[in-house]
């Protein structure tokens, strides 16, 4: 991966500009300094490798050389999809999913940021936001994909178990640069739906354990147990509990892991 076959491969989507290192201690961090600049819409910081890569709750992101997908898209977002924000991490979502899905994988999403292949993690989002006063100037999407097998994490790191694209297709597989390619394209694809029903109708068809009983923890609150039914307009998580009562989960610092 160099950034002019990125240039050129990236040549036909409509980014707003590309920053592109070799080395990096965060795309994220690195993309929410040039958000507060002057950043155009639907610019993407890449890295070959990632030293102090970030996931959600503070957890670190292992992003070897060579090995994985790390980027951070930043977008400036038009008034019309302002209300829709809290979609963000599903559009992000879904748009891995897709890529894997075109590659002959079958992709789950563990709401409300992973990407799962046969039960196994393989790619997670953050999503950080910039603020001016009281309103939204820009949100920031990180984007980890782990593409070869050396991109997968150590077992002793693991809170869940891990593959790469690689291990689970058995076969070589595209280039880095080709399957960004198809990440933004299904992305830029999404976002114009972003506001629409068939956006989390999509994401909602996709969930990982959906039917199934789940244990989801949020903040400091209480563990609660129940049956994943889908999601709510605003891509909240809809579980029914064992008195048939309806639970709504609101994102923050949320775990969520198949019942026992």
């Amino acid at each position: 991966m160099n950034e002019h076959f990125l240039k050129k491969t990236l040549s036909k989507l409509n980014i707003g500009g590309l920053r592109y290192f070799d080395s990096i201690g965060s795309t994220n961090d690195e993309a929410l300094a040039w958000a507060t600049e002057d950043a155009r819409d639907l610019s993407i910081v890449i890295a070959d490798e990632q030293t102090q890569g970030r996931g959600r709750l503070n957890r670190k992101w292992f992003t070897p050389k060579g090995s994985a997908l790390a980027f951070s898209l930043i977008l400036r977002p038009a008034a019309p999809l302002r209300p829709h924000l809290s979609r963000t991490v599903g559009l992000a979502a879904l748009s891995i999913a897709e890529s894997c899905r075109a590659l002959g994988l079958a992709p789950r999403i563990k709401w409300p940021n992973d990407v799962l292949l046969n039960g196994k993690k393989a790619a997670g989002i953050l999503t950080e936001t910039v603020w001016s006063g009281d309103s939204v100037d820009s949100v920031v999407v990180g984007m980890g994909i782990n593409v070869h097998s050396a991109s997968v994490p150590p077992q002793e790191r693991l809170q869940f178990p891990a593959t790469s694209l690689e291990d689970e297709l058995g076969k070589d597989i595209p280039s880095r640069d080709e399957i960004l390619y198809n990440i933004l394209n299904s992305f830029i694809h999404w976002r114009a739906r972003m506001g629409t029903d068939e956006l989390i109708k999509a994401w909602e068809e996709s969930l990982a354990f959906r039917g199934e009983q789940v244990q989801v923890k949020a903040g400091g609150e209480d563990q609660v147990t129940g049956q994943l039914l889908g999601l709510e307009s605003d891509g909240s998580l809809r579980l029914r509990d064992a008195n048939d009562k309806s639970i709504t989960v609101r994102f923050g610092d949320v775990s969520l892991r198949p019942a026992a």
